[in-house]
């Protein structure tokens, strides 16, 4: 293999497909990324063994054939470092040498025939849909999802597809975000899965064109994503998601409008005065508007007040995690939000409108 590349866009990609790169591991090829040139094309290839990237670098000039699989970290350094705006990539059996203007670096690698076979994305999609969209999907609900929680099936986020719509939802047993959108449909049967939090949190970055068309075939036991440049492949996660639409209340009768970024700075400040012991923040909604309140032994109080455009229902005092506020309050993109509630002791739920929902249980502040 010999190749000429643009060092910036190698560095770029290089960048990607480091994010599914095992560090520590006996199995030097998942150490390794995978490099293969053909076509007037460097396609740079990464795996755990349940997360897989192959993305095709732009800018290269081929001018030998052939596959290289070449220790990330070192690849990734070297090229980092170098200040040549190109840098020419040749193999001889194992070892790879990485010549700019003025250094050559020799690495040694495996043979490309260790690297795990990669999975190739299917020519019958199940839908597709532009990044953005799917972007916008991913941001409203990957925050929800449970960290090393014994349940493994809310470490991931569920996705539905019946014909035309689409359905995120993540939940940690404490809150559940759940998002909605459009697809273009090219297979008629509905699909469900439950992908895994790494996966989405990758595919955030490698599909960082909010114009970009995204393909989705989800399998028996896997999901593949993929543009014109790139594919990933992540296993599914097992179980069976909780029924999330049991735990969505539909009584809430005491109904505030709040603008999104008054309410943003309001619950910030309002969180600056709470702790471990008191990380609950007090909200009494009324017709004469809302006020917040916080207190921490030993560090004083806070008391924050806030018109309501809109207030319907008997008042009520309910106590809230900030931070699990601010986490949704972060990604919605209306001026407004709509929070419904029944009872101090019963889950607020946080609207945009008909595409984005928010559950969120109440702290004792007693």
């Amino acid at each position: 293999m010999k190749v000429i590349c643009d060092r910036g866009a190698l560095v770029e990609s290089l960048n990607l497909v480091a994010g599914v790169v095992v560090s520590r591991t006996p199995k030097p090829a998942l150490r390794c990324v995978l490099a293969s040139a053909k076509d007037n094309a460097l396609t740079l290839s990464a795996t755990d063994t349940e997360v897989s990237i192959r993305i095709s670098t732009p800018r290269v000039e081929v001018q030998e054939a052939g596959d290289a699989l070449i220790p990330a970290d070192k690849l990734q350094q070297i090229t980092r470092e170098s200040i040549d705006p190109t840098l020419t990539l040749s193999t001889k059996d194992e070892t790879t040498t990485i010549k700019g203007q003025d250094s050559t670096f020799k690495l040694l690698g495996y043979p490309s025939s260790d690297f795990p076979e990669a999975p190739e994305f299917p020519a019958d999609a199940d839908f597709e849909l532009p990044a953005g969209d799917l972007h916008k999907l991913i941001a409203q609900t990957l925050f929800a999802t449970a960290r090393e929680n014994s349940r493994y099936a809310i470490n991931g986020v569920l996705l539905e597809r019946h014909n035309k719509d689409l359905t995120v939802v993540a939940t940690d047993g404490h809150r559940l975000a759940m998002a909605k959108g459009k697809c273009k449909s090219l297979q008629d049967a509905d699909r469900n899965a439950i992908i895994p939090t790494k996966a989405l949190n990758l595919l955030l970055r490698l599909f960082d064109d909010a114009e970009q068309t995204v393909r989705v075939k989800v399998a028996d036991s896997q999901v593949l994503f993929a543009t014109d440049t790139a594919v990933l492949a992540s296993n599914l996660v097992e179980g069976n998601f909780p029924p999330y639409k049991d735990v969505i209340p539909k009584d809430g009768d005491k109904k505030a409008t709040l603008p999104t970024d008054v309410f943003i700075s309001a619950v910030r400040r309002a969180g600056l005065l709470t702790n471990e012991e008191s990380k609950g923040v007090r909200m009494a909604f009324g017709n004469s508007g809302l006020t917040i309140t916080s207190r921490a032994p030993e560090m004083g109080e806070a008391e924050i007040k806030l018109e309501l455009p809109e207030y319907t229902g008997d008042s009520v005092e309910i106590g809230f995690n900030p931070a699990y506020l601010l986490d949704a309050l972060k990604v919605v993109d209306a001026s407004q939000v709509f929070l419904d509630m029944k009872a101090a002791n019963k889950p607020g739920v946080l609207r945009t409108g008909p595409n984005f929902l928010y559950v969120v249980m109440p702290v004792n502040l007693q």
